[in-house]
């Protein structure tokens, strides 16, 4: 367990724990730092050190672009939606609340009852004028992936440019992404680097209004040297996609066997990443009851999941907001195994038993 004796973390999705090898490339950094933009030989070392990092999150991902630090991946969405050329924002109605709270007054594309976005509605929605698009590769609720090909060739048509929410993606899990989107928004601390660094993948510098500072001019603040070189050191540790998958395969066996319901079920989705519906069992009180078994997962993305509203993401695939509110999700990451997988379904179903007896009672 990452973070505390006996228990079980499922909710990577959130943020997975700092790895090693992470770990240790921040000490090292720490240990010399200065500030990278001093002209001194100390700045001049932690310069070098920066763009070493910078190199090699590009690399690991196969981006030829420009590659900006940011504080993480909600500013790396902001910079785009608040300062690309297009004079138009258009989002799908499941994007991420950062998404949402950078561009208010976007126009909005629905999704169908799998969470995958309406091509025809996007593509009236712009009626070959040029926009910034935003979506997300993965969806943090349900992992539903997008068919990042098809909306880039619509997007571009109408002489736009995309943006892709990749905080989720990682490192080769989705070739279309690096080779169709003007503008890329990862997250260091989802990766099992350290929080507080992020990173925004540009096209072309021409397409964004500069602001002056570092960054290329289009970022201010000191850059986070120790971030960077964590975040880097993290992307050169590969995670093992096939073996979330059937891990995930594993679960979603046991969840349909024991009378739960799988969230987009049919839908291309992120091996790493689930969404399950307890049928009469809110999914607060669901939380709970993990929890006191020692068991770590949410309702939703952690940006949403204290508040009590239902998930607009299950409302936009057409869930009511009754039985959105009984979703809860699970997330696994490097440190997951195939036994974590049993002492959840284990718990998953005392807890559905109880719930159902609990229905019987009352209806006696």
């Amino acid at each position: 367990m990452p973070f505390l004796p006996d228990r079980l973390y499922l909710d990577h999705a959130a943020t997975t724990p700092i790895i090693p090898a992470a770990r240790d490339a921040m000490t090292r950094a720490m240990a010399t730092w200065a500030n990278p933009s001093s002209p001194h030989a100390e700045g001049r070392a932690a310069r070098s050190a920066l763009e070493q990092a910078r190199r090699a999150v590009a690399d690991a991902y196969g981006w030829g672009g420009e590659t900006l630090f940011t504080s993480g991946a909600s500013e790396a969405l902001a910079i785009p939606l608040q300062r690309a050329i297009p004079p138009r924002r258009v989002i799908s109605s499941v994007e991420h609340d950062a998404v949402i709270r950078a561009a208010p007054d976007a126009a909005i594309v629905p999704v169908d009852s799998s969470g995958l976005i309406d091509l025809a509605a996007l593509s009236t929605l712009i009626d070959g004028e040029a926009a910034l698009v935003g979506v997300q590769y993965a969806n943090s609720e349900t992992g539903v992936r997008q068919p990042i090909a098809s909306i880039a060739d619509i997007v571009r048509a109408a002489g736009g440019l995309l943006l892709v929410d990749a905080a989720q993606m990682p490192p080769g899990a989705d070739r279309d992404v690096i080779g169709h989107a003007d503008f890329v928004a990862i997250s260091a601390h989802k990766r099992g680097g350290p929080p507080g660094i992020g990173a925004l993948f540009v096209r072309d510098l021409a397409t964004l209004t500069p602001t002056g500072g570092q960054e290329r001019g289009y970022r201010g603040g000191t850059e986070n040297v120790p971030g960077a070189m964590g975040y880097a050191a993290a992307l050169g540790e590969p995670e093992d996609l096939a073996q979330l998958a059937s891990l995930r395969a594993q679960l979603e066996d046991a969840i349909a066997r024991s009378g739960g319901e799988i969230v987009a079920g049919d839908a291309d989705r992120h091996p790493a990443i689930g969404a399950y519906r307890m049928p009469g069992l809110a999914a607060a009180t669901q939380l709970i009851r993990f929890d006191m078994a020692g068991i770590a997962v949410s309702a939703g993305s952690a940006c949403s999941s204290g508040s009590m509203k239902p998930s607009h993401v299950l409302g936009a695939m057409g869930w009511d907001s009754d039985t959105s509110r009984e979703v809860i999700r699970v997330s696994f990451g490097r440190t997951t195994t195939a036994a974590d997988v049993d002492r959840f379904v284990a718990e998953w179903r005392k807890i559905a038993r109880t719930a159902r007896a609990n229905d019987l009672l009352g209806a006696a």
